[in-house]
C-alpha cells in the first residue's frame, strides 16, 4: 500500500513539475490580455466542503456510509467551468484526485478543445463529453465521488479537480481485460509534459470527511 502511494506522489509530482516548466511560455498569449487559465466550479468554491450531490452513495445496513448521517449521495461529478485557454489547446484532462489518501475519482481525457467546462454529472458512465478511465474503485470508468474512512486521521480529506490544457489528442492503451485505468492516464501526461504538450492546468480543492466534528 504505502509503495503504491510512493508511486502516484511520484506520478503526480513529476507532472507538476512538467507543468511548472511550461508555465512560462505557456500563459504568453494570456498575460498579453491580462488574463489566465482558471478553473471554477459553480457545485462547489474552492477549499469548500463539497455537497452531497457529489459524493458516494455506498449501502451499509440500510444507509450510505459516505456520509455522516446515512444520507445518500448523489454521486455526480461538479460542474466545472474554465476559461482563457491557449489557441494551441487541441484536447483537455480532467482529473479528480483526493491528495489525502493518494486516490483518484475521475479521470476524463480527449475533451473537446472548444469546451469551456462540464455540466455537472459528466462523468457518469458512457459520456459523451470525453474518454475515461477506471478510477481507483475498479467500478467502471465514471466518476464515483468522495467516501473516506471514518474515525482514520486526518480525518478531511482534500479532492483536487485539474484541468490540463494540451496540445495533441492522447491515445491509452486501454484492452478489453486491462481497460486504462489512473497510472495510465498519469504515465501518458507524464510523457505529454517531457515532450511540452502541457500549455495549462488549474486546480480547485474541495473538502470532505464522514467523521463527526467534535462536541463544543
Amino acid at each position: 500500500m504505502k509503495l503504491q502511494i510512493a508511486c502516484c506522489l511520484i506520478l503526480l509530482l513529476s507532472i507538476s513539475l512538467a507543468c511548472r516548466a511550461q508555465e512560462t511560455d505557456t500563459n504568453v498569449e494570456n498575460r498579453d490580455s491580462g488574463q489566465r487559465f482558471h478553473l471554477t466550479s459553480k457545485t462547489f468554491e474552492n477549499n469548500t466542503t463539497l455537497p452531497p450531490s457529489t459524493i458516494h452513495n455506498i449501502t451499509v445496513n440500510g444507509s450510505n456510509a459516505c456520509s455522516i448521517d446515512g444520507s445518500p449521495g448523489g454521486n455526480r461529478s461538479p460542474e466545472l467551468s474554465w476559461g482563457h485557454a491557449s489557441s494551441q489547446t487541441l484536447s483537455f484532462v480532467v482529473v479528480a484526485y483526493d491528495s489525502t489518501a493518494a486516490f483518484t475519482h475521475w479521470g476524463m481525457y480527449n475533451v473537446s478543445p472548444t469546451a469551456t467546462g462540464l455540466p455537472e454529472n459528466a462523468g457518469v458512465a458512457g459520456s459523451k463529453y470525453g474518454d475515461q478511465i477506471v478510477n481507483d474503485y475498479f467500478v467502471g470508468a465514471e466518476y464515483d465521488g468522495p467516501c473516506p474512512p471514518p474515525g482514520v486521521k486526518p480525518f478531511v480529506h482534500h479532492y483536487v479537480f485539474t484541468v490540463y490544457a494540451l496540445d495533441i489528442v492522447l491515445h491509452l492503451p486501454s484492452p478489453a481485460n486491462f481497460p486504462a485505468s489512473a497510472e495510465t492516464l498519469y504515465q501518458a501526461l507524464i510523457r505529454a509534459g517531457r515532450g511540452h504538450h502541457i500549455l495549462q492546468s488549474s486546480s480547485i480543492t474541495g473538502l470532505y470527511s464522514t467523521t463527526p466534528p467534535p462536541p463544543e
